[in-house]
C-alpha cells in the first residue's frame, strides 16, 4: 500500500459536515491516484477510527490565462483535486476543527456576558 498525505479541507461547508450531530462527514485532499479503500484504511491507520462510508470526487483544474509583456496572453491548467467525504461510525469524531469549536464556543460566552451586562 503507498502512504499518501490526508490534507483536511478547511472551508465553511465542510466545517458544517464535521459538526453535523446524525452524520460526522470529514472532507480530505487525496492524491488523485488514491482509491476508496486506500482512503479508508489511511484514516484508520493515522486516526484510530472506523470508517464506515467513503465517496471521491475530482475536481478538473482550470485553464487560467495570464498577459505577459506586450499583452501577450499565456495559457495555464490548474492542476486537479481529488476530495474523499469520509463518513464515520456513530459516535466518533475527528479532531480537525478544535481551535474552531473553542473559538465559537468562546464567542457564545462573551455574547451571554454582553447580555447579563446590558442594562435593562
Amino acid at each position: 500500500m503507498k502512504d499518501f498525505v490526508l490534507k483536511p479541507r478547511v472551508s465553511e461547508k465542510a466545517y458544517a459536515m464535521s459538526q453535523a450531530e446524525n452524520i460526522k462527514t470529514y472532507v480530505f485532499v487525496v492524491s488523485t491516484s488514491a482509491n476508496k479503500h486506500s482512503v479508508a484504511r489511511a484514516i484508520t491507520a493515522q486516526y484510530g477510527v472506523v470508517v464506515t462510508n467513503v465517496r471521491t470526487t475530482t475536481t478538473k483544474g482550470k485553464t487560467k490565462q495570464s498577459y505577459r509583456k506586450g499583452g501577450r496572453p499565456v495559457a495555464g491548467v490548474r492542476s486537479d483535486i481529488k476530495k474523499a467525504y469520509v463518513t464515520l461510525r456513530a459516535g466518533e469524531s475527528l479532531p480537525l476543527f478544535v481551535e474552531e469549536a473553542a473559538e465559537e464556543e468562546k464567542q457564545a460566552k462573551e455574547a451571554k456576558k454582553a447580555l447579563k451586562k446590558e442594562p435593562k
